[in-house]
């Protein structure tokens, strides 16, 4: 065996280590009240949005006008909106508008930001410069702008909600990640792999990528609690989740004149739901990161 193949076999990072890490946050994490609290309220609203429609006791979409604008009552426990539909059935199964398009816009950010990150902090030189550039200029505009201005040019869908969040939120996944690469590339197991001839793509996603799972990980949760409220946002000023969907923020717009009468319970338990769900998600993002800082 050569001294070169002998050093990068030292140099390698090993499997079992990196599991034995794994089940170590995931202990701290499943200690963590802070954790523990938020992964709870995500997680029913979670088992809301899968199974809430089977559970509610009236129909979301189904309107009743002699019935409109009921205060909260033992019949109606959330009451009704000006066309006479169940809030409290809305709430429930509106959850599943908001926690499919904005986890499908957080997941898209993450991999092609993952992807950017790696790319220019591994590549450097003329790369680095032109994306860095591009991505400092999208970060300027702020995102739900962004997102409008794009949502008018190419319409409202879901996946066009999906895709221009998504891509709007990736520019501040990829500065993050660029910034761990770009001092990963100077460890010694990067010079090993090179040692070894290994080519630039089996570095960067083999041996550069599972270790820095942790930062993009704690990114990820904080822009899911970013991409709930961009939906919601976009949903409220007309150019999101369309009618007659029982999305909150379209609840909100739909019923927000409503508050000046008097009937403040066909705005106020969709709003405590969205509120709900940034907390949870954030007091997860919290506990994840205080795992990963404590490894």
């Amino acid at each position: 065996m050569t001294m070169a193949t002998a050093k990068a076999t030292v140099d390698r990072p090993a499997a079992t280590p990196r599991r034995d890490r794994s089940r170590m946050i995931l202990r701290k994490l499943f200690r963590s009240g802070v954790f523990l609290t938020g992964f709870g309220i995500v997680l029913f609203w979670v088992f809301c949005a899968i199974f809430g429609i089977y559970l509610v006791p009236y129909d979301p979409l189904s309107s009743d006008i002699l019935n409109a604008l009921q205060p909260p009552s033992a019949v109606h426990w959330f009451g009704t909106d000006q066309l006479g539909r169940d809030v409290f059935s809305r709430v429930i199964v509106g959850s599943r508008e908001i926690l499919v398009v904005a986890p499908a816009a957080t997941l898209l950010a993450t991999v092609v930001g993952s992807a950017l990150g790696l790319c220019t902090g591994y590549f450097r030189g003329v790369l680095d410069d032109v994306v860095s550039r591009i991505m400092e200029a999208v970060m300027a505009i702020p995102g739900v702008l962004l997102a409008l201005l794009a949502i008018v040019s190419i319409g409202t869908s879901k996946v066009a909600v999906i895709v221009v969040i998504g891509l709007s939120f990736a520019p501040n996944i990829a500065r993050t990640v660029r910034s761990a690469v770009m001092q990963e590339r100077e460890l010694d197991y990067v010079a090993a792999a090179h040692l070894r001839r290994e080519n630039a793509a089996y570095v960067m996603f083999v041996e550069i990528l599972p270790n820095v799972i942790p930062p993009i990980l704690v990114e990820a949760t904080v822009r899911l609690g970013y991409a709930i409220f961009a939906v919601a946002t976009l949903s409220f000023i007309g150019f999101g989740i369309q009618p007659p969907s029982p999305d909150w923020g379209l609840s909100i717009s739909t019923n927000y004149g409503m508050i000046n009468g008097g009937f403040w319970w066909t705005v106020l338990f969709d709003a405590l739901a969205i509120a709900s769900v940034v907390i949870g998600v954030n007091l997860v993002a919290d506990g994840v990161q205080g795992a990963f800082s404590e490894r």
